[in-house]
């Protein structure tokens, strides 16, 4: 999964303002997990409730907030 597809699946939640799948600097791999920026924070609870658990790319998605984010 690249960046743009990771917001594509997060898109039907509202308008994404980034998506950035972390990749390991040795490997240039994906470490497995990504961040997620919408312009309404009042979608995330329904972000995390729709996409939590659904399968996309053959990979189970586990989507939660972020720990340390904005408050």
């Amino acid at each position: 999964m690249r960046d743009n597809d990771l917001a594509d699946v997060f898109s039907e939640y509202g308008p994404v303002v980034s998506a950035k799948i972390v990749i390991d600097n040795k490997t240039r791999r994906s470490k497995g997990f990504g961040f997620v920026e919408l312009s309404d924070e009042g979608n995330e609870d329904a972000a995390i409730a729709g996409l939590d658990g659904k399968e996309t790319q053959g990979r189970q998605l586990r989507v939660s907030k972020a720990m340390g984010g904005k408050k």
